[in-house]
């Protein structure tokens, strides 16, 4: 009986150690969450391109091609009704649209002017007129703007799987 009591003892005092272990690790998530703050799949932000280098990168691509990458940027545009898309900066008045995979998460509406880390895939498209209408509409484009909107265009475009807001 009395080894059985000495057993429960360490095993009170393992748990009691693995928690305070766990309650140190959830601490420095959460700081290092106050600054950033993550949708869709996490990724690692170590090593990501800058907007020049994108910028460089997209220039390269064919009609056919895929550069599956993280880079940082600032938006420049979001979807007013929901969050659904963005637009980033990539320096030289050069931009790149963003969508996230599946529309499985969106980003908040009012984070125009914010830096933003991303990771997936970008590729050129050409984006049809009513596609290029439909953004400009929930861009909040004025039915005048959306109206000049009567060619396709071929763009830059980014399938995001992870953003990482700054704050």
């Amino acid at each position: 009986m009395k080894g059985f009591n000495i057993i429960i003892v360490v095993f009170l005092i393992l748990g009691s150690c693995k928690q305070q272990n766990s309650q140190t690790e959830t601490e420095e998530i959460v700081a290092a969450t106050e600054e950033k703050e993550l949708f869709g799949e996490s990724f690692n932000s170590d090593n990501v391109m800058k907007e020049s280098e994108i910028a460089r990168a997209f220039q390269e691509l064919g009609e056919t091609d895929t550069l599956t990458t993280a880079f940082s940027a600032v938006v420049t545009d979001v979807c007013k009704s929901k969050g659904c898309w963005m637009k980033v900066d990539l320096g030289d008045g050069q931009e790149t649209m963003v969508t996230f995979k599946d529309y499985g998460f969106f980003v908040p509406k009012d984070i125009v002017g914010s830096q933003v880390v991303l990771s997936g895939k970008g590729f050129i498209e050409k984006m049809s007129v009513k596609e290029q209408q439909h953004f400009a509409e929930d861009g909040g484009a004025s039915e005048e703007e959306i109206n000049k909107i009567t060619t396709e265009k071929a763009t830059r475009s980014f399938i995001a799987t992870g953003v990482i807001l700054e704050q």
